[in-house]
């Protein structure tokens, strides 16, 4: 090798970006409006016409999915007596890393005094050697509402794809005013599918929803959430204000066909139409 001879370099690849900025703010009407919005990037926002009096917002990626080394970060605010719903367009898709970077998706939520925010995405689906770290921090009021819908799918088993590699960190926080009400952690790392076959973590369920009702009315929708859940699912109260419900499902049509009862019932029957589609 000379001097002038080049040295062969890895070729740096395009990441995404995405960054969006949500607020809401009461009108003197009492009706919801937006107050602020900046979205960047690969992130965009549409607000369908909404008959609740809430704002409704729905998240486009127009990247088409996540991939290692990709950054995402969402941060809405539902100001006093206000209320916002934020859904997704379509499912989230985690694509295969090509290298050990993994993709990151944060989300940072406030709700404040007298405000409901309902965060519920469409699904999330993990590939074959995906790689994601995501955190969702969530700051409420103590009179303020929230639901949380986060529905994770492993794989397209249908299509014979099993998640033999990948890797996800998936974080979720809601504080109280600011005490710390949930914390839940799901990690997986390597053969993914062997571990999701395990009887005390899965039992070969390929799909799972996480359920956080915070409502001062939460323990009046406990039986009747029950009454809908499969012998795969459970819910609960932590207290006597929050409703935890988790649902495991062989694959994303079941887990929806799960999901949609349950969420007509605590949004009173305000799911967005992009959930029907």
């Amino acid at each position: 090798m000379t001097a002038h001879t080049p040295i062969a370099t890895k070729p740096m690849l395009q990441r995404a970006r995405g960054l969006l900025n949500i607020s809401v703010q009461q009108s003197s009407g009492g009706i919801s409006r937006l107050k602020n919005l900046r979205q960047q990037g690969s992130y965009r926002t549409i607000f369908p016409r909404s008959s609740s009096g809430n704002v409704e917002a729905v998240i486009i990626n127009t990247a088409g999915g996540v991939t290692g080394g990709d950054q995402f970060l969402t941060t809405a605010v539902a100001h006093t007596g206000a209320g916002l719903s934020i859904t997704t367009q379509a499912a989230e898709r985690i694509y295969r890393a090509p290298d050990i970077a993994k993709g990151s998706m944060k989300t940072k939520l406030s709700v404040h005094e007298n405000a409901q925010m309902f965060w519920i995405p469409q699904e999330t689906i993990l590939f074959e050697g995906a790689r994601l770290e995501r955190r969702l921090d969530v700051d409420l009021h103590a009179s303020a509402k929230f639901l949380m819908v986060e529905p994770l799918v492993f794989g397209r088993e249908a299509s014979g794809e099993t998640l033999r590699s990948g890797s996800l960190d998936d974080r979720v926080s809601i504080k109280l005013d600011a005490q710390l009400l949930y914390l839940d952690r799901i990690k997986l790392d390597g053969d993914i599918d062997e571990q999701l076959g395990r009887t005390a973590l899965a039992n070969g369920a390929r799909a799972v929803v996480n359920i956080v009702l915070v409502d001062p009315n939460a323990a009046s929708f406990l039986d009747r959430v029950r009454a809908k859940l499969s012998p795969s699912a459970g819910a609960s109260l932590l207290n006597d204000k929050t409703l935890v419900v988790r649902i495991l499902a062989a694959d994303s049509f079941a887990l929806r066909t799960a999901i949609l009862p349950i969420l007509t019932l605590l949004t009173d029957d305000a799911v967005p139409k992009n959930w029907r589609l």
